[in-house]
């Protein structure tokens, strides 16, 4: 998510389940639209202080994180009450009901929150989280990350990746190969964004000429 630092035009953002905890990186992505940030380790709802200066969000996915609580009206209205400009909130529109009821119920965070003491760049939080990613079922982060994926290429006009195309690997590859695949794949969809028409025929020029690559290559094996 560091990365974020260097994209301030940066307009959709999906970085679901990918053990994240510090959303101070966002708080510079002035351009910043939608946010999907469902099940990472966001322990704290005190992480919205770095979002509320971000003037043009509209959508956010926060749901499934441990900041959510066993409160969800208490979740969804301090949510609305420091992010106002919201239009929907974990793929649920937004009301002005809502949003007047969230001044009366919801808690004003007004603080970054407080961070952990960091060892060999590791903060406890973020130990937790690797650790806590193990217990993912292979089954669920294949389809998570395939539906964000294709959330990505739907905002591209692009055609959406075939769950078919990961049905021969094993368990261990589902988990890591396909995950770390959709993950670099919805980073690069996300670039592309910023770049202008020259960049685009540079990527163009480059896609191509991997492919050609890769289809001698099949030649030559068979």
């Amino acid at each position: 998510i560091s990365i974020c630092r260097d994209l301030p035009n940066i307009e959709v953002i999906t970085f679901s389940v990918n053990g994240i905890s510090d959303l101070e990186p966002l708080h510079q992505c002035q351009n910043l639209s939608e946010l999907y940030l469902r099940k990472n380790n966001i322990t704290s709802l005190d992480e919205l202080f770095y979002l509320k200066t971000l003037p043009r969000l509209r959508v956010l996915w926060l749901a499934e994180n441990p900041c959510c609580g066993p409160d969800p009206h208490r979740y969804r209205m301090t949510v609305l009450r420091n992010l106002p400009s919201l239009q929907k909130l974990d793929n649920q529109a937004v009301t002005e009901e809502e949003l007047s009821q969230a001044l009366v119920d919801g808690v004003e965070i007004t603080a970054p929150p407080a961070r952990r003491s960091v060892e060999n760049g590791w903060s406890d939080s973020t130990a937790s989280s690797a650790a806590g990613s193990t217990t993912e079922p292979e089954s669920e982060l294949l389809s998570c990350s395939l539906e964000e994926t294709n959330k990505t290429q739907e905002e591209l006009d692009m055609k959406c990746v075939p769950r078919d195309k990961y049905s021969s690997l094993s368990p261990q590859e589902t988990d890591c190969s396909c995950k770390k695949r959709n993950n670099v794949l919805n980073a690069i969809l996300l670039l592309m964004k910023e770049l202008d028409a020259e960049g685009l025929e540079i990527i163009q020029q480059t896609v191509a000429r991997r492919l050609q690559a890769f289809q001698k290559k099949e030649l030559q094996e068979e």
